[in-house]
């Protein structure tokens, strides 16, 4: 993140001794990304965050994706996914993916197991329901409408805490997320022209100290997935200091970039990842030309898939189409998409719109996975031929 945080009991100066009540030195980790060229953060463990007991090949639920062939539209019913018993991370159902991304969503009703992905970092939309991130920098309670970046590595569980399951989708970097680099200035800090700020942003603000020994920990690697076993719980850090943790930050906190024609998306990027980019479309103000079309125009993107979360409101542009709560879109790279029938002439004289929508456009093709045929609404395609 842009923005130092100091969390818990941390010696004046880096790397110097500090001891625990008994006399011991607590256990240093320098947890940072690009080999010491990046963000980083230095955590002080009880215990020795390298104390494994064990280690053995983990085979999670296998996910099998295929090229989107024949090319064409998709609509995914999310909700039809529904199964009782799952897991935040476990339970995910693969939608869409390729190397740089993966895309799943989840109805949880029960703790996840404790996790680590090295692959990349995690953003986790919460649709509906409340989550709490626990984690070796501390809890962050999550509630609908946030966003939740989990950084690379980060061991953590995902504990759902209201009354109803929590919905989630997740967005699984081969890489880090972060603000988009035209909002930060050189130093990190939030420009004035960006839609959000550090006033929006959580991250934890106590320790979480768990006692425990024979801790079992799910690490998913580059080669693959791996059941750990550490000598003591990982959660036994007294404080902690720098750039890099979990955080989380509202939709609702989005301020919309409005204009007298219609924006193009840009305009709505809230985060960049490796080869892709998440965008927030929220309740705003439109176009307020007088001859203004509001809807957007038909589009080629012709280096990205674009895929839409439908989380809110009523989406403008979809009128029509069969487009609910929890769908998602996906118009590929090779397809011209827009407004569906009737939706241009329907929106002037607008002034406002209700949405709410979460965008994923990646510059290299997605494929189809395993849940996104289970929940296909497969006369999507043909929407735009409608005639009368």
């Amino acid at each position: 993140m842009p923005f130092y945080r100091h969390v818990g009991e941390v010696p004046r100066k880096r790397h110097t001794q500090f001891r625990q009540p008994d006399g011991r030195l607590y256990a240093e980790e320098l947890m940072g990304q690009e080999g010491f060229s990046a963000d980083s953060s230095l955590l002080y463990h009880r215990h020795s965050p390298t104390a494994i007991v064990a280690a053995e090949e983990y085979n999670p639920p296998t996910v099998t994706c295929t090229p989107n062939l024949p090319l064409k539209p998709r609509h995914l019913r999310t909700h039809q996914l529904d199964a009782a018993g799952a897991d935040p991370v476990l339970g995910r159902r693969y939608l869409l993916g390729n190397d740089d991304v993966r895309i799943a969503y989840v109805l949880a009703d029960q703790p996840s197991p404790l996790f680590r992905d090295a692959t990349g970092d995690h953003c986790l939309y919460v649709e509906s329901g409340a989550l709490r991130v626990e984690s070796t920098f501390g809890p962050l309670d999550a509630v609908a409408g946030d966003y939740v970046i989990i950084p690379t590595s980060t061991i953590h569980r995902l504990v759902p805490t209201g009354t109803e399951p929590v919905r989630l989708l997740a967005v699984e970097a081969a890489g880090h997320i972060g603000p988009p680099k035209r909002y930060l200035s050189a130093h990190g800090q939030f420009l004035e022209h960006s839609p959000y700020c550090e006033r929006d942003v959580r991250g934890p603000d106590t320790p979480l100290l768990v006692d425990g020994e024979d801790v079992e920990v799910l690490v998913r690697h580059r080669r693959g997935w791996t059941r750990y076993v550490y000598a003591n719980h990982p959660f036994d850090v007294v404080g902690w200091d720098g750039h890099l943790y979990p955080w989380a930050f509202s939709i609702h906190d989005f301020e919309p970039i409005t204009g007298r024609i219609h924006q193009p998306p840009p305009v709505h990027q809230t985060f960049q990842g490796p080869n892709f980019v998440i965008c927030s479309f929220v309740p705003r103000k439109v176009d307020y030309h007088p001859d203004a079309i509001p809807v957007p125009y038909n589009h080629h993107n012709v280096d990205s898939d674009e895929v839409l979360f439908y989380t809110g409101g009523n989406y403008e542009a979809r009128r029509g189409s069969g487009i609910g709560q929890g769908s998602i879109s996906l118009h590929p790279s090779g397809f011209t998409h827009g407004p569906q029938p009737g939706a241009a002439e329907q929106s002037i004289g607008v002034d406002y719109f209700d949405e709410l929508a979460v965008m994923v456009d990646t510059f290299r093709p997605l494929e189809l996975c395993d849940a996104a045929a289970a929940c296909e609404d497969d006369a999507y395609a043909w929407t735009w031929a409608r005639r009368g």
